[in-house]
């Protein structure tokens, strides 16, 4: 499959989300490859955003990569113990990103029951820490360029019909919490199972 080049995230980032469902990340990493189909990911768009990690401008350590251009790992740790893998997205001096929240496994998933400790197909990847698990993203692969050889996203396998939905987990956003920003492969037993029960149509960035 050919690799997304850095056009294809030079985009706001509901653009990048909403045409990222149907692509596959792929992690060649020194245990083997391991790959799945994006089928969940949400938007982050900045400092407007009151639910993203550069609102208002805030410029961190770990918030810095975001400002660089599309295209890059942005890697973090919630709770102390789970990485979430991020696209960045838009422009220079733009800090917009997609969260990628689920896959279906497509490659190398003895690898990814290995190091998750699991055997349930469905539940290696339907969750943001459990694909960086399954996949063996840390922070080691922070501001890594997503057109390389390491981790890298390609063409799709899948055309499928996409669906939006209020984002996962940030209540504190306000009134930005019911941005309609996470987009989602419709009846994919893979996507998480959280906010499916008032999905519709998305027609951004086509």
């Amino acid at each position: 499959m050919k690799k997304l080049d850095s056009s294809f995230y030079a985009r706001n980032a509901c653009n990048v989300a909403e045409n990222l469902i149907g692509k596959i990340l792929v992690h060649d990493s020194h245990d083997g490859i391991t790959s799945g189909i994006i089928v969940e990911a949400e938007a982050y768009r900045g400092p407007e955003d009151k639910a993203a990690h550069s609102y208002a401008g805030k410029r961190t350590a770990r918030t810095e990569i975001m400002y660089h251009e599309g295209g890059l790992a942005y890697v973090y740790l919630i709770y102390g113990m789970y990485y979430c893998f991020n696209v960045t997205a838009s422009v220079p001096g733009k800090p917009e990103a997609v969260l990628i929240r689920a896959l279906e496994p497509l490659e190398g998933i003895p690898l990814m029951i290995q190091r998750r400790g699991i055997s349930d197909i469905r539940n290696l990847c339907n969750g943001p820490g459990k694909l960086c698990s399954a996949m063996g993203i840390t922070n080691e692969h922070y501001g890594l360029n997503l057109c390389g050889n390491e981790l890298y996203i390609t063409e799709g396998v899948k055309d499928f019909r996409v669906m939006t939905s209020e984002r996962v987990n940030i209540d504190y956003a306000e009134e930005c919490k019911n941005f309609m920003w996470r987009y989602f492969a419709e009846g994919n037993k893979f996507v998480s199972k959280v906010k499916q029960n008032r999905p519709h149509v998305s027609t951004d960035g086509k």
